[in-house]
Order: C-alpha cells, then structure tokens, then sequence
C-alpha cells in the first residue's frame, strides 16, 4: 500500500502573526527580527521577498534591498501561543503527527482513503485551522515526506497541492535542485558546476558517481531527487526529550549550591539543543529527598534553547518545588516539547553583543567540549559535594 503522507505549513508564519493581530500591515513588506544592522531576518512577507529579502539575511542588507518595509522586533510568546493553537486542532483529528518546527508538520494519514478520501479530509483540516486561527496555510500531499514538502512549497501562497504517485517524477523533474529539502548552498553549488540544475537531471545521474562526488548525501539526494523517501512520520508525544540529573553522594541543603549546579545543567543541555537545531517548549526540575521521596514540577515556556532564558526558568521552578526544609538527594531537569528550530528566533529583544557571545561560547565548546567553558553563576561546585551526573 503506498503511503500517504501530508506537509502542513504555516504561510509567513511571523509576519501572518503580526497581520492577523495589526490588519494595517496587510499588503505592505514586512520583515521580522532584531532592530540593528546587525540582527538577521527572521521572517518576511511575499513583498518584501519581492525585493530579494529572505530568512536569514541580515537586517542590514535586507533594509537596503526594500527600504519601505515595516520592520517588526518578532514576539516569541505570542509565536509559540499560535504554533501550540495550530497543533492542538491537528492533535484532535489527526491519527499520526510530527511537529518538525514552530510553524510545519507531518502528518501520516496512510489507509485513511478506506474511510475518507485523504485530500478532502486534508483540505477541511486546513479550513478549520484558518477559520479557527485566522492564519494562511498551505499543504502537500503525497507519497513521503520528500515530495509532499516540495509540494507545498509549489502549492504557496495559501494553497493545496496533492502529488499521486504515477505525477511525482512529471512534478519533480523541471523544478531546480534547490528545491530538495536539506540541500545546501554549497552542494547546490558543486551540483550547478556539473551542469546539474533540475531535479529531472540530478534523478538520471549514475549514483556510484554523486556517491564519489558527495558521499553518503549523494545517494540521499538521488533518492529524493527519483521521489523516494521512507523517512517515517514520528509521533509527536515520543519525540526525545533531553534530560540531565545529579545525585550527591552526600545529601545536600545549600540552595544557592543547588542552583549553581542546576545552572551548569541547564546550560549543557542548552548547548546541546542549539548543536542539534532544537528548541525546547517545556522545563521540568525534579528533586528527591534524602527519604527518596520524589517531586517534579514543569512549565510551558515560549520556544528557546538560550541559557539565560532557561536558567531563568528553571531557577523559578526550582524555587517553588523546594519548599521542605530536608536534605536533597538528587535533583535533575528535562527539556521537552522539542522542536526544530533556529536560536535565532529567541534574539528578537536581544543585542548583537548577545548574539556574538553565544555564538562565541558554543565554537569552544564544539573544539574543547562542552565543559569547556561556562557562566560563572554555574561554575563554583563546593569542595564537600561530590556529584554523580546522568544525562539521557
């Protein structure tokens, strides 16, 4: 049985946000991110992508190409309160889901044309999370993930787009290999050199050749580039979590000691998000007593991977969970609710100095390893605790 696999993504997802709650900046450009030069584009509107704007560029440059765009310092809460309203509708129809990032999702809907026809139940799945969140949507539908996000991209502004199996290489062939998720610049480039422009030539390349010339990516992309993909949809609830915890070796009191450690906690499991591209929506602190009896408490937090933000919370939590006066066995955190996600989206109110810094702290940590270097509140340990750490 040929899968059925359906890409949903939200149109201009910050600046739809921004539109829906200021209907003024409706068919004017806009782009989304910090307020200096030196700050990136986080998101823009199809007209300022008019003018050559895109994710990713900097402010700078973006404002010289299009210098009547209404500029917008993004919102990170009121982002995640329309992602997590998006995934709840999705949540309560759909039978299999995967949330790939703040604003697109995968959904598994194979053997489902035995009760409904897969398209007409995408299409009233995409009408009610307009009617309900007042946000544009485009969806692809087809045979994996490979083609059915390809497809949405084509089926943009606000549309749908359903690929069948015998129309995947007719739809596949003239579109420019830039169009294969995961291709990056610097293959595109080395692909273009070759006289490889579309995807139709990169499907009828020998694959021992893109193997010698690109490695294992080579035969990936010729997959993708021939509409194979067999890349699973993976259920949301049992997307990995990323925990860490401490047992003292003898039982500690000193909250200020506690918090320090669970400040070079935190920031280890924060390295290790932003090192993988993910960003976290939940924070639980957990602690035992010397009794073994057992409390945790979490908190839903707009999507971040910084330490500042994280350390923050957790030192919140932590403060009120720890409300009996006995000696701590053990405490430890978990970061859930992962998503993929760029950590640029959590510097909409930050400085250019901030960014820098984080950026500077993980290129040591990448070459010396992440204790390599910390903050300072998370670097004193006392000469009396020894600490047994595990990290899941």
């Amino acid at each position: 049985m040929d899968r059925s696999v359906l890409h949903i993504d939200l149109d201009t997802f910050f600046v739809s946000v921004e539109r829906k709650e200021n209907s003024a900046l409706i068919g004017k450009p806009v782009m989304v991110g910090g307020g200096s030069d030196r700050a990136v584009v986080s998101g823009c509107s199809y007209e300022a992508r008019a003018f050559g704007v895109h994710s990713g560029m900097s402010m700078k440059v973006a404002r010289m190409l299009c210098g009547d765009a209404v500029v917008i310092r993004g919102d990170m809460e009121r982002y995640t309160y329309y992602s997590r309203m998006v995934t709840d509708i999705i949540r309560e129809q759909a039978p299999m889901y995967e949330k790939s990032s703040i604003d697109e999702f995968y959904l598994d809907l194979t053997g489902m044309d035995r009760f409904f026809g897969t398209l007409k139940w995408s299409h009233e799945l995409r009408e009610r999370i307009i009617h309900e969140t007042g946000l544009p949507i485009s969806f692809g539908l087809s045979v994996n993930k490979t083609v059915s996000k390809i497809a949405t991209g084509e089926a943009k502004p606000n549309g749908e787009l359903h690929i069948t199996q015998p129309a995947i290489r007719p739809f596949l062939d003239p579109l420019p290999i830039q169009k294969i998720p995961m291709l990056g610049k610097k293959t595109a480039h080395l692909l273009r050199s070759m006289g490889i422009v579309n995807i139709g030539v990169l499907s009828t390349m020998p694959p021992v050749l893109l193997t010698r010339v690109l490695g294992s990516n080579g035969l990936m992309l010729w997959k993708k580039a021939n509409g194979q993909d067999d890349t699973p949809v993976v259920p949301y609830e049992d997307a990995k979590s990323m925990s860490t915890e401490t047992t003292f070796e003898t039982d500690v009191t000193d909250r200020a000691e506690m918090e320090r450690i669970l400040s070079s906690m935190t920031e280890r499991l924060a390295f290790r998000m932003r090192k993988n591209n993910r960003l976290t929506g939940t924070v639980t602190v957990k602690i035992r007593y010397a009794d073994f009896e057992t409390h945790t408490m979490q908190k839903r937090i707009p999507y971040t991977a910084f330490d500042h933000v994280l350390v923050q919370n957790v030192k919140e939590i932590f403060g009120k969970l720890f409300s009996r006066r006995l000696r701590v066995r053990l405490i430890g955190i978990r970061f859930s609710e992962l998503i993929g996600g760029n950590q640029q989206l959590d510097l909409f109110d930050e400085t250019p100095e901030l960014t820098r810094l984080y950026q500077s702290l993980d290129k040591i940590r990448r070459r010396f390893g992440e204790d390599a270097i910390h903050h300072a509140i998370g670097m004193h340990k006392s000469r009396n605790t020894e600490i047994k750490n595990k990290t899941i």
